[in-house]
Formats: structure tokens, sequence, C-alpha cells
């Protein structure tokens, strides 16, 4: 929290975190289909666009992500913050983070394997307005988005 009784910006890279994490961690043992990204990952990048303060509260804020691109040795997820499933929620923040796939015994980036790319490729969405962060795309179509 802030001086204004706001979600801290560094909050919001911690809410993103947690959903990415079991995202990309978690969803995939779920299926049998053992774990995504085991061999390592890492973020290349992140940008927040801030839609409304976040006044500190002790409800839950949903955090919906899904893929909005893929390519050979990246992907970029996209995010929103915001006060439940649906449209007409309150959105607080727009988020989108590229991950890249990581050999961390060679100490060098990696193509994504067949599995991760499968894997993502179910949480696909197409793309969208492209006002947001890299144009986030959105969920829906024939992608999923996924609530944490």
């Amino acid at each position: 929290m802030d001086a204004y009784g706001h979600v801290n910006n560094v909050q919001f890279l911690r809410y993103l975190e947690e959903t990415r994490i079991d995202f990309m961690f978690r969803l995939p043992g779920e299926g049998g289909g053992g774990t995504s990204f085991e061999g390592g990952s890492v973020v290349a990048r992140q940008e927040i666009d801030y839609r409304r303060p976040l006044v500190h509260r002790f409800e839950p804020v949903t955090v919906e992500v899904w893929v909005a691109e893929i390519r050979a040795s990246s992907a970029r997820l996209a995010y929103e913050v915001k006060d439940g499933p649906g449209d007409d929620a309150t959105v607080y923040a727009r988020a989108s983070t590229v991950i890249v796939p990581y050999d961390f015994d060679a100490a060098r980036p990696r193509r994504l394997t067949p599995e991760e790319r499968t894997f993502l490729e179910k949480y696909l969405a197409p793309p969208a307005d492209p006002a947001g962060p890299g144009g986030l795309g959105g969920p829906g179509g024939s992608g999923e988005a996924v609530a944490a």
C-alpha cells in the first residue's frame, strides 16, 4: 500500500508473478501432462497500464492471464487485474510479460519445446484492439483466460 492507501505498483508485479507461476507450473501438471517450462524460463520484459487506482481492501482481486503471442523462443502473456470474472468487471490494470525459455546450465535462451508450445496454444487468444501494453489481445475466441 502506498501513502494514498492504494495498492503499490510493486504489488501489481507480485500479482502478475503469482499468476504467471501458477499458469506456467501448476496448471500444466493438473492435466497429467507433466510440468511445462521445467527447463527454466526468465522474464525478458514487463509492461503495465494502470487503469484505475486499487484501494487497499480485504476482498481479493481476479487476475486473468492468457497467451497473446507465441514465437520460436519466447511467448507473451497478457493479464487483466480486475474485480472478478466477466466483461463488466472493473479493470485496475492491463499488463503483458514476455517470457523466454532459458537453459540455466548453458546460461542462454533456448527454443520452446513442442510440449511447451502445445500448452501455450491452448490459451492463445486472437489479436484484439492494439490499445494497451503491446496489443494484448484478449480472452475469448479460441483461447481461454485463466483466473488466479
